[in-house]
């Protein structure tokens, strides 16, 4: 981390604050919209009425003593912050715990007959098959004869802004994905990640992608995983998902058979991908992890030994997404001039961010970016998901 001493982690208990309207607002939007999507029983809408109750007006309390992930939870922090506020701890941790509790008002972890359904597939399925998602994949029809370094630029640009799809974001921001996008990206160190993938014959090194959302991002990423492996840059990439649903919309294990499933099925260009993606799975150059640590509700300067040998041996890691940068960068109100390469020097190897913006954490812009940014938009631009960033430590 920078020499200069860290700004505290965000909370939740300023009124008006980005992260206070997410607890306020976005959480309750999210058991609404749970509620209405399966046709659960009186007890889970009890459940639900209950954790609704806990965190708007209520405090934190603990897990079941049999819940499975006990042991986890008190290690990450339960034990501090249970009977407080969910405004008044770490806003990541508030967010994260919220989740857990979720899946517990539902049945998830059972036992009962609840155990393992996602309570928010059908809004993934509806996503995955809406037709914005059959225009997105008819564009690789197009895109087959362009050269392969063009083609490489546009699938990592389709992954980058394919972070704007995002469900939890959306129930908060209903004309989120109305907005233009900005072309330009308020930082970008693409040029940086070439020597770190360039095509080499036989393929070597591994590329960590932890992903961010499922449906419409996730298929993007999967196409950026392809070209990479099908064009020499890598010899293996591991996908890191979560082990469980998350954050109304990020990427578990079965969301990426569905996007597997969804290309296979395509027409043109796209199946074509689908085939490639699916035979890379059965002969292991494409893997799927699911750590534990990836629904974890702390900084990756606290990962695991394991997870860190694992990014440690990547040729690079990429992360996706906004939740995975506030993550990486330790979720705190950073003067948005600090140098990403200073808030991530304790990562184990070499790390990407392809991130649009939809939280107030920034690191690695020129003053005269964020002058300009200020001037144009006053705060909006860290917040409403419009505008982007690549950023890469070597």
């Amino acid at each position: 981390m920078p020499d200069t001493p860290a700004p505290p982690v965000l909370t939740g208990d300023e009124p008006g604050s980005f992260p206070h309207g997410v607890l306020a607002e976005r959480h309750p939007a999210i058991i609404r919209q749970v509620r209405d999507a399966l046709p659960y029983g009186p007890d889970v809408h009890r459940a639900l009425d209950a954790l609704l109750a806990s965190c708007t007006e209520g405090v934190i309390e603990p897990l079941p003593a049999d819940a499975h992930d006990q042991d986890r939870w008190r290690t990450w922090g339960l034990d501090t912050y249970a009977g407080r506020s969910w405004f008044e701890v770490p806003w990541l941790w508030s967010e994260s715990y919220f989740y857990r509790r979720l899946l517990h008002a539902v049945g998830y972890s059972g036992p009962g007959p609840w155990q393992g359904v996602d309570p928010f597939r059908p809004a993934k399925l509806a996503e995955l098959d809406a037709p914005e998602t059959d225009e997105e994949l008819a564009a690789l029809d197009g895109l087959a004869a362009r050269p392969v370094e063009e083609r490489g630029r546009a699938l990592l640009h389709g992954s980058l802004w394919g972070n704007r799809a995002d469900l939890g974001f959306r129930l908060s921001d209903a004309g989120a994905e109305e907005r233009a996008a900005a072309p330009a990206l308020v930082a970008d160190d693409s040029e940086a990640l070439h020597p770190l993938l360039a095509p080499s014959r036989p393929a070597t090194g591994t590329l960590c992608l932890v992903a961010d959302n499922a449906g419409r991002e996730l298929i993007p990423d999967l196409l950026l995983a392809a070209h990479l492996l099908a064009h020499g840059r890598v010899a293996r990439v591991v996908l890191h998902v979560k082990p469980c649903p998350y954050y109304v919309s990020d990427a578990t294990t079965a969301d990426v058979v569905d996007a597997l499933r969804r290309l296979t099925a395509a027409p043109g260009e796209a199946a074509s991908y689908g085939r490639r993606l699916w035979a890379a799975m059965t002969d292991g150059t494409l893997t799927v992890r699911a750590h534990p640590f990836a629904a974890a509700p702390l900084p990756y300067d606290r990962m695991p030994d394991d997870l860190r040998a694992e990014f440690a041996a990547a040729t690079l890691t990429i992360t996706k997404g906004d939740l995975n940068y506030r993550r990486l960068v330790g979720d705190r109100p950073w003067p948005a001039t600090t140098p990403f390469a200073d808030v991530t020097a304790y990562f184990p190897g070499p790390v990407a961010a392809l991130r649009t913006l939809k939280s107030d954490v920034v690191t690695g812009l020129s003053e005269d970016t964020e002058a300009a940014l200020d001037a144009a938009e006053d705060g909006r631009w860290r917040t409403g998901g419009t505008h982007a960033l690549i950023q890469v430590r070597t």
